[in-house]
């Protein structure tokens, strides 16, 4: 195959209003480019990903199930580790400067080598000093082999990303999730065992590993080790705050299921983990919604403090019409939602799935606030919050899972979302940014409550009649009401305009 080079047009640095047209075009199109790329990996990865995870979990039953996720879970606190911060610096700063791609690669190999080491040695450490049965410590082990690869997949992958050719970082990340299902599915054909099931995200992570490998090479990129002592000591330096910003959302994600693991048993894991995994898969909606509204508002205005204000209060509008629905049909359906995606064995999950989505609810409206900190320039407030909730969070795991098991994590996740969400609100305010909610929450709770008696009365309905009709009859309502306003429609006509000028 013919190689290529990576050629990469760079901006100048100087106010957009200095750019030519022709310069401003190819801005907005590699930014669209990218933004679509990511989105559509997203959306493609989460379904295979749940499609996986719910073979897998009938396959294996709720203890061999929760086997699997508390190794997940168990090495997610110990990946923070191999990585330290290194991939978000090295995206930045080559990005700044296509040269220096040489100089990362070569020396972040070797000091990943030298992270996965320690990292590995500290899993297996931990593992036999929690005592756990040795075919857990086996799949665990297994795990931390996978999680290496993943190491120097993510190396690459910033690489790709700095040199804005996302589309490459896209593909790996469905081969990775296309691989899982695949093989997945042959284990469950061949009646494989646990432990080939933890396999499985072995190969996975080597076949991406090799893409990337090959997709590097193809473009000229061929990693040299170098191990510069001081440009690595500087480096480890400037990660670091991007590594404790990490070491918090890591934790965050994974301590639920370890401290369930250990205050109770791998079967408890199973029951939270498929309920978990169900409401994960919704994430993609609030990232994508975010990702897609801030740059469409910068295009119409030029990020006075009004302007910014007026995306807030489209941002909270939309996401909570879409949030609160969602929320509701949840809780009213979630028996027949897991029964319907994991049978009958998994039914124990149903009121974690009922807690955990009105976390998902807080989760919807916080992943607009975080990003309203960011525009504002308070990334030590989000650090902050975050380093509080992940605390608040393991303090109440610690109170409630003895006393209510699953319920008892499910709780603690929707008390740390709504804390997360009242804090970023207040901060907001303080510095200038606040939404008259009274005048946005009323109708979408009017069409709600209208679409939950229309559950409550026809719910010997399947899900598969239910739900679309439901959701039609939301947002009927809406329609009707006219919670869409006049702007709202003016702003989408001249997106729509902008997007034909370009074509």
């Amino acid at each position: 195959m013919e190689r290529q080079e990576i050629h990469i047009a760079v901006v100048p640095r100087t106010s957009s209003l200095l750019l030519t047209s022709e310069q401003h075009m190819n801005l907005v199109q590699r930014i669209a480019k990218n933004t679509l790329a990511l989105f559509l990996a997203s959306v493609i990865n989460i379904v295979l990903g749940l499609f996986y995870g719910i073979y897998t979990a009938r396959y294996l039953g709720p203890e061999r199930y929760g086997t699997i996720a508390f190794a997940i879970a168990f090495i997610g606190l110990f990946s923070i580790l191999t990585d330290i911060g290194i991939q978000q610096l090295t995206l930045r700063e080559v990005a700044r400067d296509k040269s220096l791609v040489g100089k990362y690669l070569g020396n972040i190999a070797v000091l990943k080598v030298f992270l996965s080491i320690i990292t590995f040695g500290l899993i297996a450490l931990t593992i036999n000093l929690l005592k756990y049965p040795d075919l857990t410590v086996k799949v665990v082990y297994i795990m931390a082999l996978s999680i290496v690869l993943a190491t120097f997949s993510s190396m690459l992958t910033s690489i790709f990303q700095a040199c804005e050719k996302m589309e490459y970082a896209s593909l790996g990340s469905i081969i990775g999730s296309a691989s899982m299902l695949v093989g997945g599915l042959f284990a469950i054909y061949c009646g494989f065992s646990i432990l080939g099931f933890a396999l499985i995200y072995v190969f996975s992570n080597a076949l991406v590993l090799i893409y990337y490998i090959i997709i590097t090479q193809r473009f000229g990129i061929t990693p040299r080790l170098e191990l510069d002592y001081g440009f690595i000591k500087s480096l480890v330096r400037r990660a670091l705050p991007f590594g404790i910003g990490g070491f918090f959302l890591v934790y965050y994600v994974w301590i639920d299921r370890v401290m369930l693991s250990v205050m109770m048993n791998n079967e408890a894991v199973g029951y939270y983990s498929a309920a978990y995994n169900l409401i994960w898969s919704l994430n993609f909606v609030p990232s994508a919604f975010v990702v897609s509204l801030f740059p469409l508002m910068s295009i119409f205005f030029k990020g006075s403090d009004k302007s910014l204000d007026k995306i807030f209060r489209m941002g909270i509008k939309y996401l909570y019409m879409l949030a609160l629905p969602m929320a509701v049909g949840v809780t009213l359906l979630g028996k027949e939602i897991v029964f319907l995606m994991y049978g009958p064995k998994f039914l124990p999950a149903v009121i974690a799935l009922d807690i955990l989505i009105w976390a998902e609810f807080f989760v919807f409206i916080d992943v607009l606030l975080g990003n309203m900190l960011l525009s504002i320039n308070k990334e030590n407030i989000t650090m902050i919050n975050a380093g509080v909730g992940t605390a608040l969070n393991i303090g109440l795991n610690l109170i409630l899972i003895p006393r209510l098991g699953i319920e008892g994590s499910a709780l603690a996740t929707l008390a740390t979302e709504f804390y997360f969400c009242v804090i970023s609100f207040v901060v907001l305010q303080k510095y200038g940014h606040s939404v008259d909610l009274r005048n946005l929450l009323f109708k979408p709770l009017v069409a709600t409550s209208l679409m939950a008696l229309f559950i409550s009365t026809y719910n010997h309905l399947h899900l598969f009649a239910l739900v679309p009709i439901s959701v039609i009859l939301y947002f009927t309502i809406l329609y009707l009401i006219k919670y869409i306003s006049d702007e709202d429609i003016s702003l989408i006509k001249q997106a729509l305009a902008i997007r034909k000028l370009r074509s």
